[in-house]
């Protein structure tokens, strides 16, 4: 007898695959017999041995009856009402909110967003109100200088508009006004005197220009304080909603959308307030500017002219 050696591996694989094909065999034979078992009726009767009479015959009731499938029915035609549709959407999107946002938000959040929205506010105060006050400037400019240009005497004119000189323009021709006349008080002043009192004439409406100048632009470094920085503001509250976000990741380990959404959503909203502070503050900060410079030309454009003609009046009454 001749020895066999032992192959665990071998007979291992044999009896897994032999396994293998059993399984599908069943898997294969099962679904067909339940098949014909369904579609044949009752089974057939036992074969009988060879000694006994012959066989019987084979069963002769008829195959179960099929129920007749029912025609498909056709697709609704009628159209979808807007309203289905929005409350679809509705229901889909209602789950965020500002102020549902604003409530579930942390602290630092919250507090980000109220800063954003008080500067916003503010902003869009000093805009309306910038807004009508160069507005009211330009037309009382236009009034005095059609006054001015009238063919009054400066005296007349001085004790028309000294009592109420409410605008740069009146307020650089009374402070011009008033050095000449004080040049006057005490007589005709001498030839030599006379490059003396233009220079002070000068100085009052520089000094005059100056002041109303800053008057005019005054709350305009607001603007540009929110344009620079409000951007900057929204971003620090976006990526402390994205570290929120991520701790919640982190302490429910779970992943989902439903886990992420809140906080991220927070987090960009911060982003969109300092946004929506910073653009219209941008955008309105450089218009002013460019207003207020092409105003405060037109006042250097004025003292020029009425410097040229308190000169001339000087010379005049000199000789």
């Amino acid at each position: 007898m001749a020895f066999i050696p032992w192959a665990p591996d071998k007979v291992h694989h044999m009896t897994l695959t032999r396994l293998v094909a059993l399984f599908l065999f069943l898997a294969l034979a099962a679904p067909m017999a339940f098949a014909q078992g369904t579609f044949q009726g009752a089974p057939q009767a036992a074969p009988q041995p060879a000694s006994q009479a012959a066989p019987s015959a084979a069963p002769t009731a008829a195959p179960a009856a099929s129920n007749a499938l029912a025609a498909p029915q056709a697709a609704p035609t009628g159209a979808v009402s807007s309203g289905d549709l929005g409350l679809v959407g509705g229901a889909a999107a209602g789950g965020f909110n500002i102020v549902s946002m604003f409530l579930s938000a942390g602290i630092v959040v919250k507090a980000v967003m109220a800063l954003l929205l008080l500067a916003s506010l503010w902003s869009w105060a000093i805009i309306f109100n910038k807004w009508l006050a160069l507005g009211n400037l330009k037309r009382k400019a236009a009034r005095f200088e059609k006054l001015f240009w009238s063919g009054q005497s400066l005296d007349e004119l001085y004790q028309q508009i000294a009592p109420k000189s409410d605008h740069p323009l009146a307020a650089i021709f009374t402070a011009a006004l008033r050095e000449w006349r004080r040049a006057f008080e005490g007589g005709q002043p001498r030839e030599s005197a006379i490059p003396g009192v233009k220079e002070r004439i000068d100085k009052a409406m520089n000094v005059t220009i100056l002041r109303e100048t800053d008057g005019i632009e005054r709350q305009l470094g607001f603007l540009a304080t929110v344009g620079s920085v409000s951007p900057f503001v929204g971003l620090f509250g976006t990526v402390w909603g994205i570290m929120n976000a991520f701790s919640a990741i982190a302490a429910r380990h779970d992943t989902t959308l439903a886990v992420v959404a809140p906080g991220i959503a927070e987090a960009l909203f911060t982003t969109a307030m300092g946004l929506l502070a910073a653009v219209p503050a941008v955008i309105f900060y450089n218009r002013f500017v460019n207003e207020i410079g092409r105003y405060v030309n037109r006042l250097d454009a004025f003292a020029e002219e009425f410097s040229g003609i308190l000169s001339r009046q000087l010379e005049e009454k000199a000789r």
